[in-house]
């Protein structure tokens, strides 16, 4: 993960839950109860389908998968802080739910999205308030080829005065993305420089398709 974070400023881990698990954490979609907020995408600009954001208390297998992908991803993200003059995230995170709070940041962002056929996403940042974690991470809850066609992640990123890159994922269930939130490091001639990332998903051609968002910084 780290080598691919490094070189690409995206890691895909294949396998990262199993089908069972899968279909547990997809079957809450359908629990209202569970979630303070359902957006519909073509609403905003945002693009078709639509999102629920968990409410708290958030269910316990969605609060575990926050506090141990934070706990990964904690030794790259503070790399990347070194590298791109930030400073170190908490060493926990509880801690830096903290820091969210401080800045007023107190609405939980974990969230489910749902795709049917045409339904897309419009590339974009997920960023919330002035305090925000470098990564996050997506779970995919569906069945590539059997449950659904299409619906490929587009990654897109930006280096100074150059054309963007896309790239183009096809994770199938139980897969787990990393990738920036905002900004990635490079390595240049003259030391670390910024790349601005922004991500979507393609148009989804038939069936249904559910997806897991985990954002470690909570919203304003």
């Amino acid at each position: 993960m780290n080598d691919a974070l490094d070189r690409d400023g995206f890691a895909l881990l294949r396998n990262f839950v199993d089908s069972t698990t899968a279909v547990e954490l997809r079957s809450m979609y359908a629990q209202d109860e569970r979630f303070r907020s359902r957006v519909v995408m073509e609403r905003h600009a945002f693009g078709k389908g639509e999102y629920k954001y968990f409410a708290n208390p958030l269910p316990p297998a969605i609060a575990a998968l926050r506090e141990k992908l934070y706990a990964m991803l904690l030794p790259a993200a503070n790399e990347w802080a070194a590298r791109l003059g930030g400073k170190p995230f908490p060493s926990t995170h509880q801690e830096f739910l903290s820091v969210c709070f401080a800045s007023e940041q107190k609405r939980p962002t974990a969230l489910m999205l749902r795709y049917r056929a045409g339904d897309y996403n419009a590339l974009h940042q997920d960023l919330y308030g002035p305090v925000a974690f470098p990564l996050q991470a997506t779970i995919y809850l569906s069945r590539l080829h059997e449950e659904y066609e299409g619906g490929e992640v587009v990654l897109v990123e930006q280096k100074p005065r150059a054309q963007s890159r896309a790239h183009v994922l096809s994770p199938d269930q139980g897969d787990l993305l990393i990738l920036p939130t905002r900004y990635a490091p490079r390595r240049g001639s003259k030391g670390d420089y910024r790349v601005t990332f922004r991500h979507g998903v393609s148009a989804l051609h038939s069936g249904e398709r559910y997806a897991l968002g985990i954002i470690f910084h909570d919203a304003l």
